[in-house]
């Protein structure tokens, strides 16, 4: 809850995937030899990459197949200037031949050498529409390459508070030439509203704690550090962490599992917080073999009782943290399960790799990657307190019709989702195109079951559509592998859902084969959501 083009060549069957970033392991390629050839091949193949004169790059990430098959990516730069849109995966063979190339980038980068408008008009541009301060942060002059022609355009930054209490840190795009704004978003990944612990939400839980002198600290040294403060219901801040006094066993219960305003219950939604964050950490480690959000070991950390009755949860890279409300009390519980917090701990996983901007189609697939991956972490924690299932939210939402945030069996159930891709999909809110992204998997991992409503889409592509198409499910397990090798080898910032499902039938292909039940599941079921 962010606030809650494919290679020409396929890698067949690769067993393995072991992700990369700046650290070294036994047999390990020489990354610097494997960059340099990876840059050589971004010139060499300009009609695939639309590489041209002033163009730079830094690579960002590294994946490495278990055959040797290198996936290097790369921030692009023109001029010294950032392409927001601009990025690229370079596929190699484990020799550094060229594989093919990754990339959203529709046209080759010719901008004009100077602008029209100054920088401090564009911020008045941004001020007419949107309201916050720029904190003194000045407009970035970019190349803005997420529409059909790059252009020169200001990144006006724009902080402030949200009506609900949730923190705004806008990025405000605006064309240094006719001074139009291009594209809006929001930086701040929130919840779409919506020892041993004893936990809200999940019952009693094992937790690891940190002893510092003669006190007991509510954090993991195993898992990165990861740690969970108290925010008193503040909104600014970094909150205390949560101690308990001792260097016992029996002192270091957490919680009483029940809300409360005794120092023992303000615990509690800790206690969910850091078990859910160590449950997405073990995920990831165990079945993607990623070591932390950034794959550096370094994990985030969690403040809890954020604001007053904030109905709300939400992911910032600025802090490297999630931010947990209580909810208002009737509506809404605290917004700590498990499916949330992994939720937002993949917010910034998607940061530091596909990068989907949050906006527009890109970023109903950012939703819906989180959606995807806190429903697999999930059923991973195999809690028998709080069952994995296709619903987000299922235990924090107290009234209503539906009790979850949103369903991925049958999105279009709370009224606003969409089951099927249309045209103009990607002018929703991204918490409600993210579920075409959600359907489409929860087809591919379970395909159609009797009794169940999941639907199929019928021709036309229209927003809530019915069809009578019948498919079998992969498993959950190797769909959630395709969808984690597609966003971090195939997709790039501007990733649209056309391109994700290239980018998940290239990932397919290359996990279980060029002809694979899989790979023809994966095509059938974007087919079955309306994106063919």
């Amino acid at each position: 809850m962010r606030a809650f083009s494919t290679p020409t060549a396929i890698a067949v069957a690769a067993a393995s995937v072991l992700s990369l970033c700046g650290s070294a392991w036994a047999g390990a390629p020489d990354w610097k030899k494997s960059e340099d050839r990876a840059r050589s091949n971004i010139k060499s193949f300009s009609g695939y990459t639309l590489n041209g004169a002033d163009h730079a790059y830094d690579v960002t990430d590294r994946v490495l197949d278990s055959d040797g098959v290198q996936h290097i990516r790369f921030n692009r730069t023109y001029r010294g200037m950032r392409v927001l849109g601009g990025d690229l995966v370079m596929h190699n063979e484990s020799s550094g031949n060229f594989r093919g190339a990754s990339l959203s980038l529709n046209r080759a980068i010719n901008v004009a050498r100077t602008t029209t408008i100054s920088a401090g008009t564009a911020i008045k541009v941004a001020f007419n529409t949107y309201r916050g301060s720029t904190n003194g942060v000045k407009p970035e002059l970019l190349v803005y390459a997420r529409g059909d022609i790059p252009a020169l355009a200001y990144d006006v930054r724009l902080f402030g508070m949200q009506p609900d209490g949730t923190p705004m840190e806008m990025h405000v795009i605006v064309d240094a030439s006719t001074a139009l704004i291009l594209e809006a978003w929001n930086d701040i990944h929130t919840a779409a509203l919506a020892g041993t612990g004893k936990s809200l939400y999940s019952g009693t839980v094992a937790l690891t704690t940190d002893l510092v002198g003669g006190t007991l600290n509510l954090r993991d040294p195993s898992r990165g550090n990861t740690y969970t403060v108290n925010m008193n219901n503040a909104t600014t801040g970094t909150g205390a962490i949560f101690t308990i006094p001792g260097t016992t066993t029996t002192a270091n219960v957490w919680g009483t599992g029940a809300i409360g305003i005794t120092a023992a219950a303000l615990r509690t939604v800790a206690v969910d917080a850091e078990y859910g964050a160590a449950k997405t950490w073990d995920y990831f480690k165990n079945v993607h073999g990623r070591n932390g959000i950034a794959n550096n070991g370094v994990a985030s950390y969690n403040q809890v009782h954020y604001g007053t009755k904030y109905a709300n949860a939400f992911w910032s890279d600025t802090c490297f943290c999630m931010s947990f409300g209580d909810g208002d009390g009737t509506i809404l519980g605290p917004l700590v399960s498990v499916d949330i917090t992994a939720h937002e701990m993949t917010h910034g996983i998607t940061t530091r790799t596909a990068n989907l901007i949050y906006s527009g189609e890109s970023g109903g697939l950012n939703e819906a990657t989180s959606d995807i991956f806190g429903t697999a972490v999930e059923y991973y924690a195999a809690n028998t307190t709080d069952a994995g299932d296709y619903l987000i939210g299922e235990k924090v939402v107290k009234t209503g019709t539906n009790k979850f945030l949103r369903s991925m069996i049958t999105p279009s159930i709370d009224g606003l989702s969409a089951d099927c891709w249309y045209s103009t999909l990607g002018s929703l809110d991204v918490h409600f195109s993210s579920g075409v992204a959600n359907h489409f998997f929860y087809l591919l991992a379970e395909g159609t079951k009797a009794g169940v409503p999941s639907k199929t889409c019928a021709t036309g592509n229209t927003r809530v559509a019915s069809g009578t198409g019948t498919l079998t499910g992969i498993t959950r397990a190797k769909a959630e592998k395709i969808w984690y090798r597609a966003l971090t080898v195939y997709m790039t910032s501007s990733t649209n859902y056309a391109g994700a499902r290239a980018a998940t039938i290239s990932a397919a292909k290359d996990l279980y084969g060029i002809t694979s039940v899989e790979q023809a599941a994966v095509a059938a079921a974007w087919t079955a959501v309306g994106r063919p």
